[in-house]
């Protein structure tokens, strides 16, 4: 399929197109330099980043700090330019899916609250890029984290 998913999610894939969602890579600088968080996907415990569905009159950014902000209790500085997408199946349920194609923007974490929306639906976690790329799910993720921690790296 080209998609760049794993051998089990292209089992699973559908045959018609793409749908679009927002997703944001959360990050800030900790005591072991750059960190990245990730919450659980809410049905299968999955290690993810925020995501969801665009929003009408919203521009695709400002849906990625929503998102961080519903899913993961942060919020911060988010850069208007995506660093890439990844695409994985989502499931809908009573065995329909879906390709869905994550555009993913940055978001510099600079508040995290222990109160917001999804609290009780996912758990959080803090890592170094390397361990959150390894536990990113899909895999497309994860490499999507290294190439950004690579480049954090350059410019700092």
């Amino acid at each position: 399929m080209g998609l760049g998913l794993g051998k089990a999610q292209q089992d699973k894939a559908p045959k018609r197109g793409k749908r679009t969602q927002i997703g944001a890579l959360c990050y800030r600088e900790g005591g072991n330099g750059l960190e990245v968080l990730l919450i659980t996907s809410r049905r299968t415990r999955r290690w993810i980043g925020p995501k969801g569905w665009p929003i009408k009159k919203k521009k695709p950014w400002e849906v990625a700090v929503i998102e961080a902000a519903e899913e993961a209790g942060v919020t911060g500085r988010v850069q208007h330019q995506r660093i890439g997408h990844f695409d994985y199946v989502k499931d809908l349920g009573s065995g329909r899916s879906v390709v869905c194609r994550v555009a993913v923007y940055p978001l510099c974490v600079e508040t995290v609250s222990n109160d917001f929306p999804e609290l009780r639906e996912r758990t959080r976690r803090w890592l170094t890029a390397e361990k959150a790329a390894k536990r990113a799910d899909p895999p497309a993720f994860g490499r999507l984290i290294r190439r950004f921690a690579k480049t954090f790296r350059h410019a700092a």
